[in-house]
């Protein structure tokens, strides 16, 4: 006499952001809602589909967490460009904010600090985050207190365009300072 042992595999479902429509709905019962949002009932999610078939419309699942879930007519073609319009306008309308960087040494000429405010000046009325950053090379560590003051004079020079986020701080060999526009 022989046994035979079958192994029955279930298909996962995974849950995740895309909504289940038509035959992906497995539930036993569902709440069934039309397309002006008027409650139809609960019933088989088989019925439902064939309601959502006469109609020409399809079967949407809202609400899985529901008990028990509920399920929407729509044209979900229609639903999916609604979508990504208003997630596309959306981003029209957000704002990026670069980080624009500025390399100085602690020894830099008085022109040189003026091509350096001029470029900031542009960066902050562009809208732009600025970050000025002063390079110590060999024995300049020793004089931080000197590249301190400048970064000092730099951001009074550019106190009508903007204001510092983040102080003069020590990174290793670099005195980096954060500034920002104003509104």
């Amino acid at each position: 006499m022989r046994f035979y042992f079958f192994i029955i595999f279930r298909r996962c479902v995974f849950i995740n952001k895309e909504l289940q429509v038509n035959e992906e709905i497995r539930d036993k019962e569902v709440r069934l809602i039309d397309q002006d949002g008027k409650q139809i009932g609960i019933m088989s999610a088989k019925e439902a589909y064939k309601i959502a078939q006469e109609r020409h419309l399809d079967l949407v699942k809202i609400a899985p967490q529901a008990n028990p879930p509920v399920c929407k007519l729509m044209d979900f073609g229609k639903y999916r460009y609604e979508l990504s319009k208003r997630e596309k306008e959306a981003k029209k309308k957000q704002k990026v904010i670069n980080v624009k960087e500025i390399r100085m040494s602690p020894t830099i000429e008085d022109h040189d600090f003026g091509v350096k405010l001029k470029s900031a000046i542009k960066f902050l009325k562009e809208g732009n985050k600025v970050k000025v950053t002063i390079r110590f090379r060999g024995r300049e560590a020793a004089h931080t207190s000197l590249a301190e003051d400048l970064l000092k004079r730099f951001a009074n020079e550019l106190s009508e365009y903007g204001v510092i986020e983040k102080a003069p701080n020590m990174e290793g060999r670099n005195l980096m300072m954060v500034l920002t526009p104003k509104n």
